[in-house]
C-alpha cells in the first residue's frame, strides 16, 4: 500500500490529541494507506524530541518550516495557536501538501479567504478540526432532520459554554490577544456555528451582542501587573437560516460549572431533538403525541461506533471523535471519501463569525 507521511506541528493538548488520533486510526481501522508518523515540530526543540519519542514520530524539528520541507511528510497537521495557522497552512499548501488544521481556520476573514483560495489552487485535501461533528450521534441527528421526522424545522437554540476563564484572576494568555485568537466566539463559538450549519444549512442574517466582562487580567499567575483584554468573554446572537428557521446561539468561557457544554435543541413542527456534548453518547428525542422525551443511546448500529465497541451504551469519548475525524481525513487523502470540513466550509464558518462581530459592533442585522 501507499505510504502516507504525517507531520505534526505543536505539542500541546491538541498536538497530543492529533498524535493519539493518528495512532488510534491505524490500530482501529483498515486503512487504504500505510500511516507513517514522519516528523513532529515544536518551537521548543527539546520538547519536540521528547514528544516525538513518546508519540512515535521518526523525526523531531525545532522549526516548523523544516517539517514542511521534509520530503517524507505528505500531510501537515497544525495544532498551534490560531495566529500561526495562516503562515503554516500557506507554506504547506505552497509545498503541495495536504493540510489538517485546528479550528478556527484563521484570525481574520481575509486570512481564511486566502487559505481557501490557496487550497483550491493547490488541489490538495484540506480539513479543519471540527471534531464534534464526527460524533455518531450527531450523524444520527442529521439523519433524523433530513428524514423529516421533526417536520419542518422552525428553531435552533445552541450554546457552547465552559468555565476555564471564569476566575478573573486567571492570567492573560494568547487566547486573550485579538490578533492571536478572537475570544469566546472564536475559541468555543466557532464549533457551535459549524454545528448549526452542519445540521440546518446556511445562515442568511444575524444580529448579535458581545461582552468583555473581565477587561483586565494578571500578566502572569500571581502578578500585580495587569493586561488589558479586548476579546469577548461571551457572545449572544440571533440567526435567520436560509431554510426559514430562526435560531439563537450563545457562547461563554465564564460560565461556572460547565466544562464542555456544546448543546442544542432543534424544534420542528412535529418534534424536538436535544443534545449536550457533556453527555455525548445520547440524544433526547420528542415526537408529537409522545409522553415525554425518548432517550436514544449510541450503539454499534451507528457508523463509526462499532469500530470501538460492539455493545451499545459503552460510550465513546473525545479522543474517539478525533480518531473518527482523522479516519475521514485519511480516506479523503486516499481518494475514498469526502466527509469533514474543508477550508472552503471552514471559511463559511469564518464568514458567519465575522458577520456576528460586525452585527454586535454596529448593533444591527447583518446579511451574509
Amino acid at each position: 500500500m501507499r505510504e502516507l507521511g504525517i507531520g505534526l506541528i505543536g505539542t500541546g493538548f491538541m498536538g497530543r490529541a492529533h498524535a493519539l488520533a493518528f495512532n488510534n486510526a491505524r490500530a482501529v481501522f483498515e486503512l487504504p494507506v500505510t500511516l507513517k508518523l514522519s516528523a513532529l515540530a515544536d518551537a521548543d526543540t527539546e520538547r519536540a524530541r521528547r514528544c516525538a519519542t513518546a508519540w512515535g514520530f521518526a523525526q523531531a524539528h525545532g522549526d516548523w518550516q523544516q517539517l514542511i520541507d521534509d520530503p517524507k511528510v505528505d500531510l501537515v497537521a497544525i495544532t498551534t495557536p490560531n495566529h500561526l495557522h495562516y503562515p503554516m497552512a500557506m507554506a504547506a499548501l505552497a509545498a503541495g501538501k495536504a493540510v489538517y488544521c485546528e479550528k478556527p481556520l484563521a484570525v481574520s476573514l481575509e486570512q481564511a479567504d486566502a487559505m481557501r483560495r490557496a487550497a483550491s489552487a493547490a488541489g490538495v485535501v484540506t480539513r479543519v478540526g471540527y471534531n464534534y461533528q464526527h460524533n455518531p450521534m450527531i450523524g444520527l441527528a442529521r439523519q433524523i432532520i433530513e428524514r423529516g421526522e421533526l417536520g419542518q424545522i422552525i428553531s435552533f437554540q445552541g450554546e457552547f459554554s465552559e468555565d476555564f476563564m471564569a476566575d478573573p484572576t486567571s492570567p492573560w494568555s494568547w487566547r486573550c490577544e485579538v490578533g492571536h485568537a478572537g475570544g469566546a466566539l472564536a475559541d468555543l463559538g466557532s464549533h457551535l456555528l459549524a454545528m448549526a450549519r452542519f445540521l440546518l444549512g446556511p445562515v442568511q442574517s444575524v444580529c448579535a451582542d458581545t461582552h468583555t466582562v473581565h477587561t483586565r487580567r494578571p500578566a502572569t499567575t500571581g502578578s500585580k501587573e495587569q493586561r488589558e483584554i479586548a476579546v469577548d468573554d461571551q457572545v449572544h446572537a440571533l440567526l435567520r437560516f436560509a431554510n426559514g428557521a430562526r435560531g439563537t446561539v450563545s457562547s461563554s468561557w465564564l460560565k461556572h460549572g460547565y466544562k464542555n457544554h456544546l448543546s442544542f435543541e432543534i424544534s420542528g413542527t412535529q418534534g424536538t431533538l436535544a443534545f449536550d456534548q457533556e453527555r455525548l453518547n445520547e440524544l433526547r428525542l420528542f415526537r408529537a403525541g409522545q409522553d415525554g422525551f425518548q432517550r436514544v443511546l449510541a450503539g454499534p448500529a451507528l457508523p463509526g461506533y462499532a469500530a470501538f465497541s460492539p455493545a451499545a451504551g459503552h460510550q465513546l469519548g473525545y479522543n474517539e471523535l478525533k480518531t473518527l475525524e482523522v479516519h475521514e481525513l485519511i480516506m479523503a487523502v486516499a481518494g475514498q471519501g469526502a466527509g469533514g470540513t474543508d477550508f472552503e466550509a471552514a471559511w463559511e464558518v469564518e464568514r458567519l463569525a465575522t458577520a456576528i462581530r460586525l452585527a454586535a459592533l454596529e448593533q444591527r442585522w447583518v446579511t451574509l
